[in-house]
């Protein structure tokens, strides 16, 4: 066609063809990835080499989520080879991050007891920093998540592999993998460390940026570690308290720093780890309302406050419109939609409510369609066609979307 784009734009479908990544744009990204590879020595190299496994992990999921099985496994041949090659160079076999890309890309690829067994490689390696080591927090947190999302009930969660890693981490001591039990003493000596952990995390007052930076994604590392351990112990209220404690601490730091400095650049990494609590905050309610009957409202007022805040977030979006179209009801939703893109400068609010009315128009003229072949309705249903254009009209007035070649892109392809 004369144009292609580098990469990948994988949001719109033609036909059943989605739009994947272009040969000549991988080309391009391989090619740069190489040549950057020779240049760069030491922590940068392997900075690199960290993007570089994330990249070829987008690349997995995109394969899983179109369910192309053979392109599936030839991708993840490639992903894992890069990944070990990774590994055995020599500054590189004790960083904990490529350690937790390359469990988590084995994790994806459906085998999951040889991630168990690089997780369990890289806890035992890592030696003994506990939750006071950033790496392995996050990797401890990461291990944890997976096993939860294996788990079909809470019930008898206490003793599961989750619960080993979150206790283990609290110890101190080497790891030691899971042996099919947890004591319950451990588990109260966990949950007494992940409380004076988190009350020293939050009376703690950094004491430069780069300080604060650091102790901001520790933090959100830890309440995700002891939210998610007194969700399988306690239950889903003990680790939704423990997610607002943090918030409302954090909201509240935020708003010290502004005041002391008179401007925003004090807080450079705070609304950053507000933001990700919010999101593990949102996600476990989500996941708790798969395994379990749990009313829907907390998710909602949930993810409506976090919108308010973090507008640009497109993972709050995808999960507010997901659970949207569960109510018959669009009244409510557009109208939060409405007061959002008032007062927002981003982009994303337009999109998601785009596509939000999108999704509803495919809903309408699915049940209104007889089962006759291909009969279209006799009514056709032009109140959503007339809305969907308006929002295309005002969206591509804005100042950010005057600019956004995919905006565009959507608002001609519906027009066809």
């Amino acid at each position: 066609s004369g144009f292609n784009s580098i990469g990948h734009m994988d949001t719109m479908s033609r036909g059943r063809h989605q739009i994947g990544h272009y040969k000549e744009g991988e080309e391009f990204i391989q090619n740069v990835f190489h040549v950057l590879s020779q240049i760069f020595t030491g922590e940068e190299k392997s900075n690199l080499a960290i993007c570089w496994l994330q990249y070829e992990i987008s690349k997995v999921i995109q394969c899983l989520q179109a369910k192309k099985k053979k392109k599936l496994k030839a991708q993840g041949r490639k992903s894992k080879k890069l990944a070990k090659n990774f590994l055995k160079a020599p500054d590189n076999r004790n960083n904990l991050s490529l350690w937790k890309l390359y469990a988590y890309l084995e994790w994806l690829l459906g085998n999951t007891d040889d991630s168990r067994k690089v997780f369990d490689t890289a806890l035992c390696t890592a030696g003994t920093g506990g939750w006071k080591s950033a790496q392995l927090c996050s990797l401890s947190l990461l291990y944890a998540q997976l096993e939860v999302e294996l788990l079909e009930s809470t019930e008898g969660a206490v003793t599961s592999r989750a619960v080993h890693i979150l206790t283990k981490l609290t110890e101190n001591g080497p790891y030691v993998p899971y042996s099919g039990q947890v004591l319950p003493v451990n588990v109260l000596k966990a949950r007494k460390a992940y409380e004076h952990a988190l009350q020293d995390y939050l009376s703690k007052t950094p004491v430069s940026d780069q300080d604060q930076v650091k102790d901001s994604d520790q933090l959100v590392n830890l309440v995700g570690c002891y939210a998610l351990f007194q969700y399988l112990t306690v239950g889903i209220d003990a680790a939704v308290l423990i997610y607002t404690q943090a918030s409302e601490k954090l909201e509240v730091s935020g708003s010290q720093k502004r005041e002391n400095t008179g401007e925003n650049f004090g807080i450079l990494n705070f609304p950053t780890a507000l933001e990700a609590v919010t999101l593990m905050h949102t996600n476990l309610l989500r996941f708790h309302m798969k395994i379990s009957v749990y009313p829907l409202n907390p998710l909602r007022e949930a993810l409506t406050e976090a919108l308010k805040r973090y507008p640009s977030n497109q993972s709050l979006w995808r999960s507010y419109i997901h659970i949207q179209r569960k109510s018959h009801s669009a009244s409510k939703a557009r109208r939060f939609f409405d007061s959002v893109t008032r007062s927002a400068n981003s982009l994303e609010p337009w999109l998601f409510a785009i596509q939000a009315e999108q999704m509803r128009k495919k809903l309408t003229e699915k049940v209104q369609r007889a089962d006759v072949g291909e009969i279209h309705c006799t009514i056709p249903e032009t109140g959503l066609t007339n809305r969907i254009v308006a929002l295309f009209e005002h969206a591509v007035q804005s100042e950010s979307g005057t600019h956004c070649p995919l905006l565009w892109r959507m608002y001609l392809n519906f027009m066809v």
